[in-house]
């Protein structure tokens, strides 16, 4: 069930953007939380909205993927 936060239009492009960037960068949900390390679970309920993203987490999950900031919201 969506979450409200997951329910407005610029939240899900984000989640969009997000999954976009990992797979653009080549990496599964596994290798993205061991370069992170964090549990797989992370990325996976990051990417499904399941779990809200914070400002440090986006810059680690942005340097990993080698992207812009702004590419997750443009």
């Amino acid at each position: 069930m969506p979450t409200p936060h997951t329910r407005k239009p610029a939240y899900r492009k984000f989640l969009t953007r997000l999954r976009q960037a990992r797979r653009e960068a080549g990496m599964t949900q596994v290798e993205a939380a061991k370069a992170l390390r964090k549990p797989q679970s992370f990325i996976s309920r990051a990417e499904s909205g399941d779990r809200r993203v914070d400002v440090i987490e986006l810059q680690q999950l942005a340097r990993l993927y080698r992207k812009p900031i702004r590419f997750f919201f443009d």
